[in-house]
């Protein structure tokens, strides 16, 4: 099977589009590039939709951080600390224990009107489950990145946003926010990077592929299996993670130079990868 054929038949494999039978024998670089490159795919959608929704739920935990209401402020502080508190690992293994004792057929909710009945089962797949438990987790982590910041904001700006008779949410919308944004944002980026790096222990976790439908080092422990050579698969997840996260930082960066392009150049702060050995 040649390249193109290959990459016809296994691109979007990880996807459920394609050939579905792996290759057994007589295993080729260009499959093992092609297929590690179609699990790719699964953790750039742990990452892609964490963060995405961890953001805006982090800019709400951060708020209520600050909050002087204590109903408000314990609850966040308590979620903050128990995220941040254990190993991303546990949090896996524990949701996914939880989810199992759910009920699997499902439970009826109570409109009034009509019962809904919805289904639990899809909680403990991957693709639901462990992308649940990366949202919390990196929501927790960001919320201390934008309660530091919040608390960072000049008071000299928000004294001039109360001369100018700005509300409550307006002041938020229009001086707080985007100064929060702005300090906040390269340290964002190395959480963005870590929670990237992270979607590989989906694979060490409890929730299992669907369908075989795995992530990038599900192909690379397969080609590992059969060929006897990790020197091969596990570079090439290498590859494609820093690959992925160069475009990462550049995206951010590109963003951040957005958040700053008001100030001179000289007080402009930059996105600086710097790896976190332990967390």
């Amino acid at each position: 099977m040649s390249c193109a054929e290959t990459f016809q038949a296994y691109a979007l494999r990880s996807f459920g589009f394609g050939e579905r039978a792996l290759p057994k024998t007589g295993i080729s670089l260009c499959e093992q590039v092609v297929l590690i490159g179609s699990g790719v795919a699964w953790n750039l959608y742990f990452a892609v939709l964490a963060v995405f929704f961890g953001f805006f739920f982090a800019t709400a935990l951060a708020v209520a951080r600050n909050s002087a209401d204590p109903w408000l402020r314990k609850p966040a502080e308590m979620f903050v600390f128990v995220f941040r508190g254990s190993p991303l690992f546990i949090q896996f293994f524990f949701a996914y224990e939880a989810f199992v004792l759910l009920p699997r057929v499902g439970f009826d909710i109570p409109l009034g009107f009509a019962t809904v009945t919805a289904t639990t089962s899809w909680l403990t797949k991957a693709w639901l489950g462990a992308l649940i438990v990366l949202f919390l987790n990196t929501s927790a982590y960001s919320a201390e990145i934008f309660y530091g910041a919040l608390r960072s904001v000049p008071k000299g700006d928000l004294e001039a946003a109360e001369a100018f008779g700005m509300s409550g949410f307006s002041r938020f919308r229009r001086i707080i926010w985007p100064t929060l944004l702005r300090l906040a944002w390269p340290s964002y980026t190395n959480e963005a990077i870590f929670l990237f790096h992270a979607t590989t222990l989906v694979f060490f976790s409890g929730f299992p592929a669907w369908r075989q439908e795995g992530d990038a080092l599900y192909y690379a422990s397969y080609f590992a299996e059969k060929t006897f050579n990790p020197f091969v698969p596990y570079p090439i997840v290498a590859i494609y993670f820093i690959i992925a996260t160069v475009a990462i930082i550049a995206l951010f960066g590109a963003i951040n130079g957005r958040l700053n392009r008001h100030l001179a150049p000289e007080a402009r702060s930059r996105v600086v990868y710097r790896p976190e050995l332990k967390r």
